[in-house]
């Protein structure tokens, strides 16, 4: 999908705004970062898709967009710079801001604290608030359309079906499905809409802040729809019985079916909202407005289902009628007296259940049918779970459960049955992660019980640290503990960092130096070693080489002289204990028997060899017989000398071998 917008990155458009990269890929538009050359500054620009750009609804709401914001001036709010709106390419220039969709933030944190809930409503309301004294209705809150910034700042977006005073109001037809969990019941059914029903769409989202779900879910948008206006939500402390009474309460009368049983403006809301912020403990007085509107309801039903009559103003026909009552009820109660006390009553019509084994069967229509068709027993409460070892459909667990016995009264009191159905092995299907923060990517994958890896690589379109694709890629269809391997974009223009020598750090000071060089922590390896426990021994990138900014360097820590670990658990106090070796006695090497034995026992012969010199002693005698061989010098006189006599036995020839010939003859046997 991005290489279809790829063709507009270095474009300057109007001779003005400077296109860099893409940072976003919405239903309707392709955001991108830019760069405003006039009045230097960074600025993002929302492209019309090519393939919607020939609708006249879409181009309509584009223009929409443009005009509500242009009218609006607050923190809280996106502001709009710039629009064009030509036949060959459509775009606003709005203000660049770095964060994430309030959306991103809910499903990563599922239930927000109070101090979060209070900060994020107290600056939507005062957005609103802004927006609806100019004349302006939203009509799309919900929190994907709200940003929130590293600083905790709140921007409100996408004003594309807002209602504008004097203009033509955009259909929301294309956006009903799309956003019908936070529709309010009036756009439902289509009847004039005003500033209450912003109210309402931030009723479902304090719902979904403060209890981790929606108020209203099914499993198509017409039935979410028609649960907006027919159904009352389950009261937000019955999920999460920790959020304040105070909060509940403005929860409950931001989401009244009846806008004038709302609260009737922003002020209004944020006035209750700050009080709770001030005072967690607080509670406020009834809803008057719902209170009367159920008053008045009641007496109209009540109303209605009187006959009417003409008035007397004899008191007769009231008195006779309070008789006729009071005996009509003495009789009935004086039935079930003696029905109870003589004839043992209704207790005789109670029949005695044998509860049947559900488990191991199919939870089908025909049994779904068979408990609707049946006196004994109510419809069941089913309960749906994923397991790996029981097929889908088959029904896992029952309450109560079989063979037990349940005495119930045929057409008044019947036994209720709870099953607990597999829905089998759980899939995920991969979504399409790209142009998003890979933290974000990989908390989701993670919170969908996958494994993620992360491979870095040079991207010239996305910004350093968004996705770039994943793999396998979108539509795959997975099961927990699978894994997927994200692409994290490094950047076009890779900063390096040189790699410090970390050998002999501590890890709490490796980490402080990663920190410093811009540097992340890979994985940490422990092995026996003599050096002090958590002293880093080994890392996985020589010192001193060039790296891309934020690698990953894993490091090899020694857990102690006694670690017994596995490489990854943590070395004990004990592991860093030394444990003393006891020392083997040592070898001892005879010297070398350098003699020789001539067999006579008298003489014997000794080597006296010291490398420069060689020659054999006869103990005996004194007698010594050298080789005169000067081998350094590369000398031919080979001889044996007998040094008592003077005498010479010598090999003239020139061949250094010869003398081993010479003088054999005189060695005694």
């Amino acid at each position: 999908m991005m290489e279809l917008y790829e063709k507009y990155v270095g474009l300057v458009f109007d001779n003005r705004y400077r296109v860099e990269r893409i940072v976003g890929i919405g239903g309707m538009a392709v955001v991108f970062k830019a760069t405003d050359l006039l009045m230097r500054r960074t600025v993002a620009i929302k492209i019309l898709k090519d393939e919607i750009s020939a609708d006249e609804q879409a181009v309509q709401r584009f223009k929409h967009e443009y005009r509500a914001v242009a009218m609006l001036s607050h923190q809280n709010i996106v502001n709009i710079h710039d629009a064009s709106v030509r036949d060959n390419i459509k775009y606003i220039v709005m203000e660049y801001v770095e964060g994430i969709t309030l959306k991103n933030y809910m499903q990563h944190r599922e239930v927000l604290n109070l101090r979060e809930i209070i900060s994020y409503t107290t600056q939507i309301l005062r957005a609103l608030d802004h927006a609806h004294k100019k004349g302006i209705i939203h009509r799309d809150i919900k929190p994907q359309n709200i940003m929130l910034l590293k600083n905790g700042v709140i921007k409100v977006m996408d004003f594309g079906i807002a209602k504008i005073p004097n203009a033509e109001t955009v259909t929301m037809t294309d956006k009903a499905i799309g956003t019908v969990y936070y529709i309010s019941p009036e756009q439902v059914n289509g009847s004039p809409t005003d500033a209450r029903s912003d109210l309402y769409a931030l009723g479902v989202m304090l719902y979904e802040m403060a209890t981790g779900s929606l108020p209203f879910s099914a499993e198509t948008p017409v039935s979410v729809a028609l649960m907006q206006v027919n159904d009352t939500a389950t009261p937000p402390r019955e999920i999460n019985p920790h959020i304040p009474v105070g909060l509940e309460q403005i929860i409950t009368r931001a989401m009244e079916k009846d806008p004038d049983a709302r609260y009737q403006s922003a002020e209004e809301m944020l006035e209750h909202l700050l009080k709770l912020r001030e005072n967690p403990k607080i509670i406020f007085k009834e809803n008057k407005a719902a209170k009367n509107k159920q008053k008045k309801q009641k007496n109209a039903d009540t109303a209605a289902s009187k006959p009417k009559h003409k008035t007397s103003r004899s008191m007769f026909p009231i008195i006779m009628g309070v008789t006729l009552a009071f005996l009509v009820v003495a009789g009935v109660a004086g039935y079930y007296m003696l029905d109870r006390l003589f004839l043992n009553g209704s207790m005789n019509d109670y029949e005695e259940l044998r509860i049947p084994n559900f488990v191991g069967s199919a939870y089908t229509e025909e049994l779904a049918e068979w408990f609707e068709s049946s006196e004994y027993y109510t419809d069941p409460v089913i309960t749906y779970v994923y397991s790996d070892t029981v097929e889908k459909g088959k029904i896992m667990e029952q309450e109560p459960l079989a063979e037990e016995k349940r005495k119930v009264l045929p057409g008044k009191q019947e036994c209720e049955v709870q099953l607990t159905v597999s829905q089998g092995a759980r899939t995920i299907t991969l979504e399409d992660y790209s142009v998003r923060d890979y933290r974000e990517v990989r908390t989701e994958l993670r919170d969908l019980g996958l494994n993620v890896k992360e491979e870095r690589v040079t991207d010239s379109i996305l910004l350093t640290g968004y996705v770039v694709r994943t793999e396998p890629g979108v539509g795959t269809v997975l099961h927990e503990d699978d894994t997927v391997t994200i692409y994290i974009s490094n950047g076009s223009d890779t900063v390096t960092v040189s790699v410090p020598d970390f050998k002999g750090l501590s890890e709490a000071r490796a980490l402080i130096t990663l920190m410093e060089h811009d540097l992340n922590v890979g994985d940490v390896t422990y092995e026996k070693n003599w050096q002090t426990a958590g002293t880093v021994i080994g890392q996985s990138v020589d010192a001193w080489s060039s790296v891309p900014k934020y690698s990953e360097i894993s490091f090899t820590v020694s857990g102690g002289p006694s670690y017994a670990g596995d490489g990854k658990t943590i070395p004990t106090e004990d592991d860093m204990k030394w444990t003393p070796v006891e020392t083997p006695e040592p070898v001892v090497t005879p010297e070398p028997d350098n003699t020789w034995d001539d067999g006579n026992g008298s003489s014997d012969w000794t080597d006296d060899t010291n490398d420069d010199n060689s020659g054999w002693t006869d103990d005996s005698a004194g007698t010594v017989w050298e080789d005169n061989t000067d081998e350094d010098s590369g000398s031919t006189d080979d001889s044996w000398m007998d040094d008592t006599s003077g005498g010479t036995e010598e090999d003239d020839t020139s061949d250094d071998d010869n003398w081993w010939d010479l003088g054999w003859d005189w060695i005694r046997p």
